[in-house]
């Protein structure tokens, strides 16, 4: 076995030329699939995976590590390198704490669980959808709409007041895109301060959320203790907003810049969770896992060493012509639920039914409700955002 490489040393992660293609500048990474070598902002080289077998091959080998605090982890930007070395849960931490951290929340996450939110789903949208309509054209898509769905839902299912979502949508920003490292480490400390605030005040007066669950079950008995319940309560509210807002944000435009599939979608409304899925792979919007070996590992013909990074190019994985063909077209009749938008093994998103349930929802809903739905500007002039952090628009000024 050897340590193959890339003719080039390729920076990682770089911005997106299109909003909903990979950047150009990735071109001989897809070429040498399936996995060659990248460069970090700090100059470190790290393995990137491309090819669709090979990642799902690595995703459940035990050999690889997402443990955070592991003084080898790559950091893919500064901010990220700030923060590196504190706790993360369930993100950042291997079995068996994984799975004790996993099993107490998979039951609030269930296929019967999240079917049973729907009306409430629907219920979140039609509301914001009305107030749009009030307000009238044009609006700004990502603050009106594709951000307080999953935020509205998200709160409602931990049980965290909405009237605080100015406070962790821009923690949440500043967490996720800084812009400098110093924001970032500041954006955590201000998001745990706040869940250690909320902990106290719920332990008062309980309510009805999986976060009140797990403070008088699991912390009161001892399976959690409060540093953990407050990383994970940062971890499912960041996240499970932040991933749907920009799905629903970046579907849209996507759907907008492809009539003839947006077309077909409205005559056919039973394609809509197929296109769910085609979307998620197409777009691909959380761009980059991070691991790192804890022993060698043999593979693809070439050998990933005890303590070297390894980054999964999600966008790249999820256009292999040998797992897609036309890989690169937008396709709703396409198989496609084998993609890793979500990843695969063991560290697979565990929001993923509820992610699936918003997105359908709420871009089903919108077309419905705004036939005539198109940007208000030209394509070129709305911005989206950077490579360095999850895809999708900043911005997303529509009319009807």
């Amino acid at each position: 076995m050897t340590d193959s490489a890339a003719p080039e040393a390729i920076a990682f992660p770089q911005n997106r030329t299109c909003p909903y293609h990979p950047p150009e500048s990735y071109d001989p990474l897809r070429e040498a699939r399936p996995l060659s070598r990248v460069q970090l902002f700090d100059g470190r080289s790290v393995w990137v995976v491309t090819g669709h077998g090979t990642a799902r091959e690595l995703l459940v080998d035990p050999r690889l590590s997402t443990d955070r605090e592991n003084e080898a982890f790559p950091a893919p930007t500064e901010r990220f390198a700030k923060v590196r070395n504190r706790s993360v849960a369930l993100l950042g931490v291997d079995d068996p704490v994984h799975n004790r951290q996993r099993r107490m929340l998979i039951p609030s996450f269930s296929v019967k669980r999240i079917a049973a939110m729907r009306p409430r789903i629907q219920e979140t949208v039609d509301l914001l959808l009305d107030a749009m309509a009030e307000r009238g054209a044009p609006a700004e898509l990502v603050g009106a709409f594709a951000l307080p769905v999953p935020s509205m839902v998200i709160c409602a299912l931990l049980g965290v007041p909405y009237a605080d979502h100015d406070f962790f949508e821009e923690r949440s920003r500043r967490l996720l895109r800084g812009p400098r490292a110093e924001d970032t480490e500041r954006a955590r400390d201000e998001l745990d301060a706040y869940f250690h605030a909320l902990i106290d005040r719920k332990r008062r007066e309980p309510g009805d959320g999986l976060l009140d669950e797990l403070i008088h079950r699991q912390l009161a008995e001892g399976a959690l203790d409060r540093a953990e319940l407050v990383s994970l309560a940062t971890v499912l509210l960041v996240a499970g907003h932040e991933t749907t807002a920009n799905m629903i944000s970046l579907g849209t435009f996507t759907l907008l810049q492809h009539p003839e599939q947006l077309a077909e979608l409205r005559a056919e409304q039973a394609l809509m969770p197929a296109a769910v899925e085609e979307l998620l792979r197409f777009l691909s919007i959380a761009d980059g896992m991070l691991r790192v070996a804890k022993e060698d590992i043999d593979i693809a013909g070439s050998t990933i060493r005890a303590a070297d990074g390894v980054v999964f190019s999600t966008s790249l994985i999820n256009r292999d012509g040998t797992a897609y063909e036309t890989a690169d077209e937008l396709d709703f009749h396409r198989a496609t639920r084998h993609h890793l938008a979500f990843g695969f093994g063991i560290h697979q998103c565990l929001g993923q039914n509820l992610a699936r349930a918003e997105i359908e929802i709420a871009l089903r809903t919108l077309f419905e409700r705004m036939p005539r739905l198109r940007l208000a500007v030209p394509a070129r002039e709305i911005p989206f955002k950077p490579g360095d952090t999850i895809q999708g628009m900043l911005e997303l000024p529509v009319t009807w």
